[in-house]
């Protein structure tokens, strides 16, 4: 079993080594987020909207 305090080192040590975003690469990747967001919510609602229309021209023909 490991003592805490080498515990303690090796996480400090394996912390050291993270690549932390910069600022301008975390406001650039949450707009991309933002806009793909949008995007996609975009796609969809036409393609419910086409789904939608084309089923009521079914179902009225139908009956």
């Amino acid at each position: 079993m490991i003592n805490p305090f080498t515990f303690a080192q090796q996480v400090r040590s394996e912390a050291d080594k993270i690549a932390w975003p910069t600022r301008r690469e975390t406001a650039t990747t949450t707009i991309m987020v933002f806009i793909m967001a949008a995007l996609f919510a975009t796609f969809f609602f036409l393609i419910d909207s086409l789904v939608s229309v084309g089923l009521r021209l079914i179902l009225a023909i139908a009956s």
